[in-house]
């Protein structure tokens, strides 16, 4: 890391081809602006991590749905769940996931840590991380009961047969969708919020959106491919549109817990060899305000 550094620190190290009074911004910077390029190098393998997470989120919006769709919806003889309704019991887990780590989880963890927050954000995404690949795991399994059953029945080739199987065995999946969201989302966006240079904040917020839509595009992505190399001689694949019943959906999901377990080991590399902003807020502040002083006093 000490090589990087080292040559992103010649930016800002006058030659005799710089004028001090009058800089070209494009050959010359501040010592600041180095610092807070070094912050930003150092976020970008903690931001990359959360990529996946989003990418196993997407299965919630797609999948799961086909999957309720075609099991037992009915609460009553006359009314049934929407398959889309299901995703209520993510944002119902997530919420009460926030009111538990607010009111009871960071108050008892404090006593034990001595940290304000209770735990770093940093722990905090590496519990997300660890929930969202227990829930595609689940997923996968609840999957598999959900073709034994359709086989059972004799349904394997009938997909717009409702399978007798209650579709309320999707909430584990659901419910834990959501407890990684209360505790990778929020991490995520503190490890932004608290990184982040000061004068870059609210940009930095646009790292965390952009993460969600590079996990939007993974998803496409292992979609296509497992589309492309899963298929058979009979045209048939692990993903097909007409019938879920014939598919391998479970192998999908498994698979991207597969590559979840990865990341997560990635993930916790990364924040072993994570250095924190090493300066504070209120120093940086003076820097840019001396600086600024500087400046002005050159071009006067």
């Amino acid at each position: 890391m000490h090589g990087p550094r080292r040559f992103l620190d010649k930016g800002s190290v006058v030659t005799q081809e710089d004028d001090p009074k009058a800089p070209n911004p494009w050959k010359l910077s501040t010592v600041h602006r180095v610092e807070e390029l070094k912050t930003l190098i150092r976020m970008t393998p903690i931001w990359a991590a959360g990529i996946l997470v989003i990418t196993a989120a997407a299965q919630q919006n797609t999948f799961a749905i086909q999957q309720a769709k075609s099991m037992n919806r009915h609460l009553t003889k006359n009314f049934q769940i929407p398959a889309a309704s299901m995703s209520v019991f993510t944002q119902a887990s997530m919420l009460v996931t926030i009111v538990f780590y607010d009111r009871i989880f960071v108050p008892v963890a404090r006593r034990f840590t001595g940290l304000e927050r209770g735990i770093s954000y940093l722990t905090r995404m590496g519990i997300g991380f660890a929930a969202s690949l227990l829930s595609t795991i689940v997923a996968g399994f609840i999957e598999h009961r959900r073709k034994n059953a359709a086989s059972a029945n004799g349904l394997i080739n009938r997909p717009h047969d409702m399978i007798p199987i209650s579709v309320f065995w999707l909430m584990p999946q659901y419910c834990l969708n959501g407890v990684a969201e209360a505790f990778s989302s929020i991490g995520h966006l503190e490890f932004f919020y608290d990184q982040a240079p000061e004068s870059m904040r609210s940009t930095s917020m646009a790292l965390y959106w952009l993460s969600i839509s590079a996990g939007s595009y993974m998803s496409t992505l292992l979609v296509t491919l497992v589309h492309k190399y899963s298929a058979g001689m009979n045209g048939s694949n692990w993903l097909p549109d007409d019938n879920l019943n014939r598919g391998k959906l479970q192998y999908f999901y498994w698979l991207v817990a597969f590559l979840q377990f990865l990341n997560l080991i990635y993930y916790v590399f990364c924040t072993k060899i994570y250095t924190y902003k090493p300066i504070r807020a209120g120093v940086i502040e003076e820097i840019r305000l001396q600086e600024d002083v500087i400046e002005l006093k050159n071009h006067v």
